[in-house]
């Protein structure tokens, strides 16, 4: 990390750990908008991805005492964010048992298809997915969980979290087909699938 981002971050720390408002509102300006983006993977709409961006910068300020350093701030504030994410899902929905799945295989999604897609509306896609798919989604192939983990976090069976991804995928499958009028099914890329 470089020399002077690391000194940015260690004296927000120190400030706001000293409770120096701001501190606090420079670390609030700093992250808040990239963390606006990983609640809103998560959440079902902007007011929800709000409230989500909220309670996790108070646990953020709370937590500062027990911020070591040896990582970076930004990860350790994204951290929060998922994991506030995921408490937030727990209160609000259950995963559906379902059985194990085996993943198949992927197309290749069209070159033509991916040049055309916005980050926006893939965005867009992933936060209209059912909300166990939009969060098993979200920590696979976006936060880079695995199963194993994803299970942990939820509280599932691995086999209900690749299920749920898999469902996902075809979910996404089905509304790109349809919004982009392809007559054959397609998969993205790394763009959308890792």
């Amino acid at each position: 990390m470089d020399l002077v981002v690391r000194n940015i971050e260690q004296s927000l720390v120190e400030g706001c750990r000293n409770n120096d408002r701001k501190s606090q509102e420079a670390l609030y300006r700093r992250y808040s908008k990239k963390m606006f983006g990983v609640c809103l993977r998560y959440a079902k709409d902007r007011s929800t991805a709000e409230d989500i961006l909220q309670e996790g910068f108070i646990k953020v300020f709370n937590g500062l005492k027990k911020f070591r350093g040896d990582g970076s701030l930004e990860g350790w504030v994204r951290r929060i964010m998922v994991n506030t994410a995921i408490e937030n899902y727990r209160k609000t929905i259950r995963l559906h048992v379902v059985s194990d799945f085996e993943e198949n295989g992927h197309e290749e999604f069209e070159e033509t298809i991916l040049q055309k897609m916005h980050v926006d509306e893939i965005l867009k896609l992933v936060q209209n997915l059912p909300d166990g798919f939009r969060t098993v989604f979200s920590l696979y192939v976006i936060d880079g969980y695995t199963h194993k983990e994803v299970a942990k976090q939820l509280g599932i069976s691995e086999g209900t979290s690749k299920s749920q991804l898999a469902r996902a995928r075809n979910v996404l499958k089905k509304r790109v087909t349809e919004l982009y009028e392809v007559k054959t099914p397609i998969y993205a890329k790394t763009a959308i699938y890792r």
